[in-house]
């Protein structure tokens, strides 16, 4: 059995612990069903939860770990709250829809959505003791977030792992959610620097009390956002594609762990969309083997995640941090916003929308218009992505951004020339298509941390080359969601 698939109780006495626990403060678990589709399943259970604060370790937060969240975060919505972005921003015909991201609780980002996803599967097998563990949650930031939110939820301990260099706001954020300063392990480096956060849980995990829950390893994020985040994309493409006249082209997301990319396989499989993987230009790890560092918060790279599906990935897309930090002052100051209304014709409307980016948001976006460029997409074709947070959690880097690029100095020539130089000016260059031998070598690359460094088995490794190993993942959904129901009723 892979660790984090369990369909049984492993720990009896762990199990019922954990029963105990979550009926002691009250917590009931969703269903990844419910999930998937709140309102045909969560629409009384909202309405009963409203007057639940989402900021709050109110336990009844955990029915909002969805898309369908409004723009208050308490109501629900038919639709996933996404926008639609107009020539007039892009300079291309093809449609941008970006969903986002920043609707859910706790966190204003989905990545408490993979956390969930992780621990279910521990916490329901007896694997994980809420009343013994620590749960460990290594990160750039976004997941350990989440995962601190859930496991505090829960009414158990657990450890952040992030590299040093991570945005202020990262920090601030889990200064107020960890009661101990020391469940905060800062490692070397920045986004870039995902080994160094491996080798921190390696001695984490030399104490037993500790369970690592890696993300980039963790099948539980792939699945959640397989079966919650796939459909609550297709329904946002449902919902534009009022008259049936537009194609579903791609999906394009950073790379980041790989579990919001699991998204991507049910669109294919659901509309035909081809798949877009966005890396850094400056640490090019995908597309030419490369390392280095950079600032997109929310790629990760110098590896490439256990659960990244390669074999069904279509392109690799680099996108460079500079484009992203000068797009984040564009899109986020008043002399940005200014050259945007003025100059580019963009209503006050859409102006506020792009609060909803953050840095990984615009590295999306950029994937996107670049797909859309490299395969002359036109105006009834449909790019899909994420805003994974929005510019909150990035008020200090555009101050470290506008130091580095603009002298402190940033005014409306200055966001003409980012804009200019980084969307009107965005090109095909550094993409590359892959068919099966790029594939594989992608694929190949993987081996180096996962069977030399993190110890997986050859024959898990290899498994992961055929498309069914990934489709059966899914049949474990009704299967949690069993073992679910029944610890809910304290079976």
């Amino acid at each position: 059995m892979i660790p984090g698939l369990e369909t049984a109780i492993v720990d009896q006495a762990a199990y019922d612990r954990n029963v105990e626990r979550l009926h002691n403060v009250g917590l009931v678990l969703p269903r990844i069903s419910e999930l998937a589709d709140p309102p045909a399943n969560l629409a009384g259970k909202m309405t009963e939860i409203a007057e639940a604060d989402p900021d709050s370790q109110d336990p009844r937060n955990l029915f909002r770990v969805h898309w369908h969240n409004g723009e208050d975060r308490r109501s629900l919505v038919d639709v996933p709250q996404h926008i639609v972005l107009p020539e007039t921003l892009t300079g291309i015909k093809a449609k941008i829809v970006v969903a986002l991201g920043n609707r859910f609780p706790m966190i204003n980002t989905h990545k408490v959505l993979a956390a969930y996803g992780c621990l279910i599967p521990r916490l329901l097998s007896g694997a994980f003791n809420a009343t013994k563990h620590r749960a460990v949650w290594p990160s750039t930031g976004n997941y350990c977030r989440g995962g601190v939110a859930i496991a505090n939820l829960l009414g158990c301990r657990s450890v952040a792992v992030l590299p040093e260099g991570m945005s202020k706001e990262r920090f601030d954020w889990l200064n107020r959610w960890l009661a101990d300063p020391n469940d905060i392990y800062r490692t070397p480096g920045t986004e870039s620097n995902v080994k160094e956060i491996y080798d921190a849980c390696h001695d984490l995990a030399k104490s037993p009390e500790n369970l690592i829950l890696n993300q980039f390893g963790e099948y539980g994020n792939y699945i959640i956002h397989r079966s919650v985040t796939g459909p609550a994309l297709q329904r946002v493409f449902d919902h534009i594609n009022v008259g049936g006249n537009l194609n579903a082209r791609a999906f394009v997301a950073a790379t980041g762990s790989a579990g919001t990319l699991a998204a991507g396989d049910h669109l294919k499989q659901a509309l035909g969309t081809q798949i877009g993987v966005i890396e850094a230009l400056e640490c090019p790890t995908l597309l030419y083997n490369g390392y280095g560092e950079h600032n997109i918060q929310g790629i990760g790279d110098k590896h490439v995640p256990l659960i990244h599906n390669v074999m069904n990935s279509d392109f690799v897309i680099g996108v460079s941090d500079s484009a992203c930090d000068g797009l984040n002052l564009v899109f986020n100051t008043g002399a940005g916003r200014s050259y945007l209304s003025g100059r580019r014709g963009l209503t006050q409307e859409q102006i506020a929308g792009l609060g909803d980016l953050g840095l990984s948001s615009i590295a999306n976006i950029l994937g996107a218009i670049k797909y859309a460029k490299y395969m002359d997409l036109g105006e009834n074709d449909v790019v899909i992505t994420v805003a994974t947070d929005g510019a909150d959690m990035y008020h200090t880097e555009m101050a470290n951004a506008e130091r580095k690029y603009f002298a402190n100095n940033f005014d409306e020539v200055g966001a003409a020339e980012a804009f200019g130089q980084n969307i009107l000016g965005a090109g095909i260059d550094h993409m590359q298509e892959l068919g099966r031998f790029e594939r594989e070598r992608i694929f190949n690359l993987a081996y180096y941390t996962w069977v030399e460094q993190q110890g997986t088995t050859m024959e898990d490794f290899d498994r992961r080359r055929d498309q069914s190993f990934w489709n059966g993942l899914l049949d474990l959904v009704p299967v949690w969601d069993g073992m679910i129901s029944r610890f809910n009723e304290g079976q």
